[in-house]
Order: C-alpha cells, then structure tokens, then sequence
C-alpha cells in the first residue's frame, strides 16, 4: 500500500490564469494526489477578482488573494480600493499579488508606490497577510516598509530574489520568505544563499504555477501554456520539496512539516479560515459562506 503524500502548501500561484482553464480538474487532482492542501491563489487585477473567488467556493485548498500587481495596475478602475476592501471584508482571504517592480519597462514609479502604500493601508486596517512582489526594487520596498510602520498579519515576499543580507531586517518587519522552483537551476546561487539563510520559522514555498517552473527533471508532465512554454503547476511541488531539503539540511518530512507550520502562522489572522484540519491531513475550511456574501 502506498504511503500517504506530505501534507503540501503552495504559499504561492495563479490557478485563475487561462492557461488552466481546459483541464483544471486534472490539475487540481494532480496536486491533491500529490499531497497539496492549502493553494494560496493570488489576484493580478481587478479582472481577476471574481475568477479567484469562484474558485475558492469551489475549491476547499484554495486560499483567495486579491489584490492589485505592479504591472498591471493601470487596468484598475476609480474606486478599486474600495471594493478591495469590501471583497476581503466578505471573504477570509489575504491581501495580494502587490507590490514594486523596476524590472518591468512601462513601471510608472510613482503610481506604483501609491497603489502600493494604498494596499498595505487596507492590509493593515483589517489585518491581512500581504502577498509581496519585489523585481529590483529591494532598498524602494525598504523605504516603504520603514514608512508604512507595522502590518499586524505580516507579509510573504514571494519568490524571494533579494540578498541574503536582507532577510533579518526584512524578518524584523513581519516577512516570511518563499521560494519557487527556480531556486533548483543551479545557476541561482545567490537565491540559494538566500534560501539558506532564511530563518526555520519563517521559510515557505511556491510554484508560483503558471510560471517560474523547476528545471526539467522537477516537472510533471503538463499542456503547454503560453506560446508553447511549459505550464508549471502544483503538482510539481513535491519534487521542488524533495529537491530543497537537502539545501536546507532537512529531510523532505521535516521541511514539509516546517512549512506547513509556517503558512499557518501567517495565514492564521485571516477571519473566517480554519486551519485546524490540516493538523489531521485535511484541506483548510472557510467558516464564512462565500457564495453567500457580496463583491
């Protein structure tokens, strides 16, 4: 008899993205045999908002973010912050994907600070997780953190790309720290040093599905996304996990436990989610009826 997968947390994804819409039952039974129970799904935009949301009535491991992405914050509508707050006051979810990028070319600085700041106001007035995008903007998300002060529920800097010399300050301000399978390319030594270098009680990690997939020796075999690219998934966790652990000097059922205790600590704020079965092997609960509550 086969043993029973770890229990797994995908602390960070996009199931809403198109490219899972012709087989997502497969997908999802894919990461359920593989041993996944929390799926945090992240919102881009305010096109996402619903499509996030339905899939969270729907689907017990999935928990929503919504939010308001760097790149995409120019699709956002007069009021957008308003109904953010309206949609996270209705729905146990945390608050993301948000963030600074100075990767992207059309970045437009200053809207992207405001935007920002604006979200981590709403962050902290209703004490949310924030899930945190940073490319080439570490001393910039510094600089707001400093401004802002505390966010009571604290925040996940997802796939974290930064230096190993900022994870103490960063930890010092409430960040949790997750990591994709990119860290597995061998030429990402700087991102392992970092990976190393992140306190037990603050690790997590990510397949940040659809993208940023693990080399190919990690992936599962999955449809093609976008222009032919693999289309990483959750499934893909385990091995991601397995590969990690002896970065970390761990064995897999050692990891899998620290993160899972870890995502229920920053995930542990937000009203409404009962994480309790997880302790048994079961996928969090919402005890608010979603489908129940306005957007």
């Amino acid at each position: 008899m086969a043993e029973d997968p770890m229990a797994l947390v995908d602390s960070h994804l996009h199931l809403q993205d198109p490219v899972f819409a012709p087989d997502f039952p497969e997908v999802l039974d894919r990461a359920r045999r593989s041993g996944v129970k929390i799926m945090v799904c992240n919102a881009t935009s305010e096109k996402d908002w619903d499509r996030v949301r339905e899939l969270a009535e729907q689907v017990p491991e999935i928990v929503p973010c919504f939010g308001i992405h760097p790149w995409y914050l120019r699709n956002r509508k007069d009021g957008w912050e308003h109904r953010l707050r309206s949609l996270l006051e209705a729905t146990p979810s945390a608050l993301g994907e948000a963030g600074l990028d100075r990767w992207y070319e059309d970045r437009y600085e200053t809207e992207q600070e405001l935007v920002f700041r604006e979200q981590l106001t709403v962050a902290r007035d209703l004490r949310r997780p924030v899930m945190v995008h940073c490319l080439k903007a570490w001393g910039w998300l510094m600089r707001v953190l400093e401004d802002v002060g505390e966010l009571p529920a604290g925040f996940l800097l997802h796939a974290y790309g930064g230096p190993a010399e900022l994870i103490g300050p960063l930890s010092e301000k409430g960040a949790y720290f997750s990591f994709a399978g990119n860290v597995l390319d061998e030429r990402k030594l700087r991102m392992r040093r970092s990976l190393q270098a992140v306190p037990a009680d603050r690790l997590l990690l990510e397949t940040d599905s659809p993208d940023l997939p693990p080399p190919d020796m990690y992936r599962v075999p999955a449809r093609a996304g976008h222009e032919g690219r693999y289309r990483n998934e959750p499934a893909n966790l385990t091995a991601i996990l397995t590969a990690v652990a002896p970065l970390r000097e761990q064995t897999p059922e050692q990891l899998a436990a620290m993160v899972l205790e870890n995502a229920c600590q920053l995930l542990g704020s937000v009203p409404g989610l009962d994480l309790t079965p997880l302790r048994s092997g079961g996928p969090p609960c919402s005890t608010t009826d979603l489908s129940a509550s306005g957007s």
